[in-house]
């Protein structure tokens, strides 16, 4: 592990916290040691259960490090988002144990990403969420295929259309939320979560989970597929550049007429 993620195990709960501040933008280093610590606790038998949080006081995690998309190739972008979209899904769907993530602060874009690819999310009462990706010029792409079926097909248009952040009683009331509690609290309860579910069977837990998660997939690899491309389609125009040229420079973008 880098300074970017830490890894550790306490009464079977393997905690993954994200410290890469300001504010956890992911790049891909960081996310293949997000992938590299829930491999490390899929093997380790002495975990019941793994929790997701940040060490970045008021940030979960802002969403990709926009270094990751400026300039950068398709085949860049590629291997980016099939280590974000495709190997952050199977590494969760393997992991053989419940996940958890601890949502203490602003979860946009990937930090949505992440968060959602855990089994509960669990967040504090000023936490805020988004997916602004729009703004830059960019598609929260991965969102465009689970987002419909949790929180039905308009409202998920306006959330991804808008790029407005929402608070934490609204994502809860959308179902994207599993429980609120005070800031403060938010750790504690997911450790109290994990606790529970870490009680359970190891083995009924193992193949429990992995029948739910067969049973969620609804074509997930055909449709992460599609929207990879579009991604990478989309990051390649000269609008997607101009806008992650913009918010570098903390100007507004200027975009081609209709």
């Amino acid at each position: 592990m880098t300074n970017a993620v830490t890894y550790s195990v306490s009464e079977g709960i393997a905690d993954i916290v994200l410290t890469r501040p300001p504010v956890n933008a992911l790049d891909l280093v960081t996310v293949r040691e997000i992938i590299a610590a829930l491999r490390r606790a899929t093997a380790d038998t002495a975990v019941g259960a793994v929790v997701i949080s940040s060490g970045t006081p008021r940030r979960f995690c802002a969403g990709l490090d926009l270094d990751q998309v400026q300039g950068k190739s398709v085949a860049e972008m590629h291997t980016l988002l099939s280590a974000l979209y495709v190997e952050l899904h199977d590494v969760q769907l393997a992991l053989g144990k419940p996940s958890i993530a601890a949502v203490a602060g602003a979860a946009r874009g990937a930090g949505m990403t992440l968060s959602i690819s855990c089994d509960v999310i669990v967040a504090g009462e000023k936490a805020t969420f988004g997916y602004p990706e729009i703004d830059v010029g960019l598609i929260p792409g991965i969102h465009f295929v689970h987002l419909p079926r949790i929180i039905g097909k308009h409202r998920a248009f306006e959330l991804l259309f808008s790029g407005r952040s929402f608070d934490a009683a609204e994502a809860a009331s959308l179902g994207l939320v599993s429980k609120i509690v005070p800031d403060a609290d938010v750790l504690a309860e997911a450790h109290k979560l994990a606790r529970t579910f870490a009680a359970k069977s190891p083995q009924v837990m193992r193949l429990a989970r992995a029948a739910f998660g067969r049973a969620c997939d609804m074509d997930y690899r055909k449709n992460v597929a599609e929207i990879v491309e579009a991604f990478c389609t989309i990051a390649s125009t000269s609008d997607s550049q101009e806008g992650v040229n913009a918010f570098a420079a903390k100007r507004s973008p200027v975009w081609k007429p209709r």
